[in-house]
């Protein structure tokens, strides 16, 4: 059962990160939903490893607190942060153990808009594909970019050129990028790119992709 879930559970840490470098100043987390697709029922997929990974991403991103299976649930009940869980039953074969797994915060400001999804919570989505986790989801766009590096969340104006604009800043500071997604709305309406890369670029780099004309806002989140 571990060797099946191992890239989950790095999924699920990657999916809290994510989730909490989203939140404006970092702090005031109290609570979170998490939601497992899965075609299993609840005797075949025990998701505590999952819950204890997903605080882990969650708190030590903000704090000297170091989080495993034995202590996450008292750690997150110490800092006020309640997680709690729900699953979503697909039809289909129980070969693979989860679909997908979403993370939502409630009741916080957010550093990038447009995670902010349709009830107002905070929310990516993540799967697994060739044993790689994906970050699949931010707010209500939909995105595909390896969860290998790190990530920049551009949105801007869905037009001809922005890939190359961006990508063109992140070459000229030597900046290798993994993976690029695009997420839209409609056809030249609002977009989301989301952008893997392996370095973490300059101040002046990320600056300089905030001055594009159509980039409306930018985070870069470090995994």
């Amino acid at each position: 059962m571990l060797t099946e879930l191992k890239p989950f559970i790095d999924l699920a840490e990657k999916l809290g990160r994510l989730a909490v470098q989203l939140v404006a100043g970092g702090s005031g987390v109290k609570t979170v939903k998490v939601t497992y697709a899965t075609s299993r029922g609840p005797d075949d997929l025990d998701t505590r490893l999952l819950r204890a990974m997903i605080t882990k991403g969650l708190i030590e991103p903000i704090s000297s607190v170091f989080v495993n299976l034995v202590n996450a649930d008292f750690t997150a009940k110490q800092r006020g942060i309640r997680i709690t869980e729900e699953r979503v039953i697909l039809d289909g074969s129980p070969e693979n153990p989860l679909e997908f797994i979403q993370v939502q915060i409630a009741n916080v400001e957010s550093r990038f808009a447009s995670a902010i999804s349709d009830s107002g919570e905070i929310k990516v989505e993540g799967r697994v594909k060739d044993d790689i986790p994906h970050l699949t989801k931010v707010g209500s766009f939909d995105v595909d970019v390896s969860l290998e590096g790190s990530i920049i969340l551009c949105r801007q104006v869905d037009q001809p050129g922005m890939i190359g604009k961006v990508g063109s800043v992140l070459g000229e500071e030597n900046v290798n990028v993994s993976f690029m997604s695009v997420g839209r709305i409609a056809p030249r309406k609002q977009a989301v790119m989301a952008i893997g890369v392996d370095e973490q670029p300059s101040k002046e780099s990320l600056k300089k992709i905030g001055e594009i004309p159509s980039v409306e806002e930018f985070v870069f989140l470090k995994l």
